[in-house]
């Protein structure tokens, strides 16, 4: 293949390029397409969840919720924020007894996108009631997909595909409603520390345990020390004894 031949084709494919980006900027500039955004009336619903902190490490989050199940939150993110005590915490700030409140506000909207799709041409075929070949502004030509039911203005006047003809110059409008439902939630956690038990009142008497203990037995009295002997009782009662001998003597010798 020469150097000319290769040439040729180059410049071909240029040429082809610049038609193609050519009649796709005609046919942006001829077919005009318009959304539109309607908001029907939104409802919001609210749900409460509450449970006490049974665990916590790091992350990791286990919380017994009000109907006695356990719920394990993993990896808990460092974003995450509550209020507690009227204090912003994080996740390392929430401690074992403390009871949580988690709201979720969730707001449904639903929403109809309406596209509103309009050419202008002039007829310069139409195959009724599939298609029409449109000649646009710029000279080009552009067949269209006729949808079921479609109506043309021609001259103020709304006609079907069967009342077509070759020269009407025709404007048409290819309205498409997709209904959609937007969904949004916002979620607040709030929290509150353990309460602590309340003090007695101050008019009742604090109870003191008495415990008795039994008095040990009294011990038996000691002896008395002895004072005293017999041994003078016995020196008297001789002495005694001696002098009554002495007397009787006496009276002996006397008689």
């Amino acid at each position: 293949m020469n150097s000319n031949t290769r040439r040729t084709q180059v410049l071909l494919a240029l040429m082809v390029g610049v038609v193609c980006l050519t009649l796709a900027l005609s046919m942006s500039a001829q077919v005009k397409t318009e959304t539109s955004t309607a908001s029907g009336p939104a409802t919001v619903k609210t749900t409460v969840a509450r449970g006490e902190v049974v665990f916590v490490q790091g992350n990791e989050l286990v919380v017994k919720m009000e109907d006695g199940s356990l719920r394990h939150f993993a990896n808990v993110p460092e974003s995450t924020r509550a209020i507690v005590d009227g204090k912003e915490v994080g996740i390392h700030d929430i401690k074992v007894g403390m009871k949580l409140e988690k709201t979720i506000t969730t707001t449904t909207t639903p929403k109809m996108i309406t596209t509103v799709k309009t050419v202008t041409g002039k007829v310069w075929q139409v195959t009724p009631p599939n298609s029409v070949i449109l000649t646009l502004d710029d000279g080009t030509n552009q067949q269209f997909k006729i949808p079921k039911g479609q109506k043309f203005d021609v001259n103020g006047q709304m006609v079907d595909a069967w009342g077509l003809k070759k020269g009407m110059i025709i404007s048409a409008s290819k309205i498409v409603e997709a209904p959609e439902v937007e969904v949004t939630q916002a979620a607040r956690i709030s929290g509150e520390m353990p309460t602590p038990p309340p003090p007695p009142p101050a008019d009742q008497p604090i109870l003191v345990a008495v415990v008795e203990v039994p008095a040990a037995p009294a011990a038996a009295p000691a002896e008395l020390p002895k004072t005293g002997s017999s041994l003078p009782l016995i020196g008297l009662l001789g002495l005694l004894s001696v002098a009554g001998s002495l007397g009787l003597k006496a009276v002996r010798s006397m008689s």
